[in-house]
């Protein structure tokens, strides 16, 4: 009864959930879709800052499971380490962020990036590995010059908008 409960909660209050496994979040995070099979075995190495919004599919691994090959001469063979989000930040879908990153205040991390090792602050990752494209300041000037400017239009309004903008038809 424990395993349908926890689908439908992560499901239904992605950010609740996660703080119900122990992954620590300051302030307002938003996680969209499930959080159910996010976090990974070891959720509590997990820290998310304030205003940080993460994707659909986004996985956070803390642990190393490549050593398993090696436990039966190093039993106690172990690689683990903590994950941190900085405040501003946003992971694109389907993003991995490794054991051991810490991710600056005000980056983005593009769709299906894998993220190897830190990003300093201010920053836009994409790729696999992850790689620095350009600043969170350059990134913002460009995304302002392209704007549609219905970002702040309801779901409803903002979907007539995208129709209108690119001639589709109703």
């Amino acid at each position: 009864l424990k395993y349908p409960f926890n689908i439908i909660f992560a499901r239904t209050k992605a950010v609740a959930y996660a703080k119900y496994i122990g992954v620590r979040i300051a302030g307002k995070v938003t996680i969209y879709g499930s959080s159910y099979e996010m976090f990974g075995s070891e959720p509590y190495l997990v820290s998310i800052d304030d205003n940080a919004f993460i994707s659909v599919g986004v996985k956070f691994v803390t642990h190393d499971g490549s050593v398993l090959p090696f436990r039966a001469s190093f039993p106690d063979l172990d690689l683990a380490a903590p994950i941190h989000i900085g405040a501003n930040t946003f992971i694109g879908m389907h993003a991995v962020i490794l054991k051991g990153v810490k991710i600056g205040e005000n980056c983005v991390v593009g769709a299906c990036s894998v993220v190897t090792k830190s990003v300093p602050a201010g920053s836009i990752v994409v790729g696999n590995p992850a790689r620095v494209l350009t600043t969170t300041a350059e990134f913002l000037e460009k995304a302002k010059a392209n704007s549609l400017k219905i970002g702040n239009l309801p779901e409803m309004e903002k979907h007539a908008a995208y129709k209108k903008h690119f001639k589709i038809e109703a």
